[in-house]
């Protein structure tokens, strides 16, 4: 099958790089539309107020540093919106984002991406496993972050990778509560004097599961708050190309030697399972034309419960009941609804076999015929 070239806008960007200063200003010097998937993590504005110590009086590494201080709410909404007009202009006319916060922000950034035209998919709750207590007292244990989840426009036909996030799921739909841990341990970078090199540095987990769900290797994940650079690492070992931006010096340096021991995954291991809806449509019609199965010939339910007659033009007619494979299916389990293709069986030499199989032979020939074009 032919490679898909590159659009020319790719060669023109600064792809697998971090950059420095405003990312609002390096934002807007891009080109537009060249950009897939954007990861936000921007300022929380906790406005924290004093210290935070333990119960054995020591003192808590909260985010007290000057990139998360804004003079007001009105100062932070400004920021918000400048940085979404910014992202809104660099996406591909498919192109998604992703922005997490907390309680703190998380409410007003989802305000300012419905004004600006965004459209709301998902959003998601990062419920975590291991939290920092609560040490005052005084408030519930903050135990989650809130991703928000929107395309580009209304019409924009993102990326979901809904079969591997099931696989990943151990073959149960993906829910909107992720249950995954913060980052510590070995994956905490520490700086020289064996600090926390970033205070909200998130989990490669995180990314791992965002960028498996919503982009395919080969696409621009941009990350305008780049911190230590998680999302550069997994962009990285995924198969993604990424463009950083962050303004301070000793997050860029503390990124540029993570990401530069992270190692790519081999290309066989960046296949993921496809999405059904993506495979070719295949009519049941075209089984019984092509004669896989004859007109007259009986179909069964599992357990031999139902049955119904192949008919010349595709549908099947059983007791009281007529039409596609997928209406009497339904009508005989009273139910909405009905996956014909799995729910119908032929048998041969005594044996259940799934109609699907029919489907799958013929997909596989259609495959097989648009390789050979190619």
């Amino acid at each position: 099958m032919a490679t898909k070239s590159k659009p020319a806008v790719a060669h023109s960007l600064p792809l697998n790089q971090i950059l420095d200063g405003d990312c609002i200003e390096r934002m807007n010097a891009l080109p537009a539309g060249s950009i897939d998937l954007i990861f936000a993590d921007p300022p929380y504005n906790l406005q924290l107020k004093g210290d935070l110590h333990r119960p054995d009086n020591s003192k808590v590494d909260a985010v007290d540093d000057h990139w998360d201080q804004f003079s007001s709410f009105a100062a932070y909404d400004k920021f918000t919106r400048e940085w979404l007009a910014a992202a809104k202009r660099l996406l591909k006319p498919n192109g998604a984002i992703w922005v997490i916060g907390s309680y703190h922000n998380i409410f007003r950034v989802g305000s300012a991406l419905q004004d600006q035209g965004y459209w709301m998919l998902n959003d998601v709750v990062w419920r975590k496993s291991n939290p920092m207590p609560n040490f005052r007292g005084k408030r519930l244990t903050n135990a989650h972050e809130t991703l928000i989840w929107a395309s580009r426009d209304e019409d924009s036909k993102y990326t979901f990778n809904y079969e591997a996030l099931k696989e990943l799921n151990d073959g149960v739909q993906m829910r909107s509560d992720w249950v995954l841990p913060i980052c510590t341990g070995h994956e905490r970078l520490k700086d020289e004097n064996g600090d926390k090199a970033h205070p909200t540095q998130k989990p490669e987990s995180l990314l791992h599961r965002v960028l498996i769900a919503t982009t395919n290797p080969g696409d621009v994940v941009l990350d305008p708050f780049f911190g230590t650079g998680t999302t550069g690492a997994v962009a990285k070992m995924l198969g993604r190309d990424f463009i950083g931006i962050e303004r301070e010096e000793a997050y860029r340096r503390a990124a540029h030697d993570r990401i530069s021991r992270v190692r790519r995954f081999d290309a066989s291991a960046l296949e993921i399972t496809g999405s059904k809806r993506a495979e070719p449509r295949v009519p049941f019609g075209q089984v019984v034309e092509r004669g896989m199965l004859r007109p007259g010939e009986e179909l069964y339910s599992i357990g031999n419960r139902h049955s119904a007659k192949v008919r010349a033009d595709g549908t099947l007619v059983g007791l009281d009941v007529k039409g596609s494979i997928h209406q009497v299916g339904a009508a005989y389990e009273g139910a909405p609804s009905c996956n014909g293709w799995t729910y119908w069986h032929f048998k041969r030499d005594g044996k259940m076999i799934p109609i699907d199989i029919l489907r799958q032979q013929i997909r596989a020939e259609m495959e097989a015929d648009q390789g050979h074009r190619h």
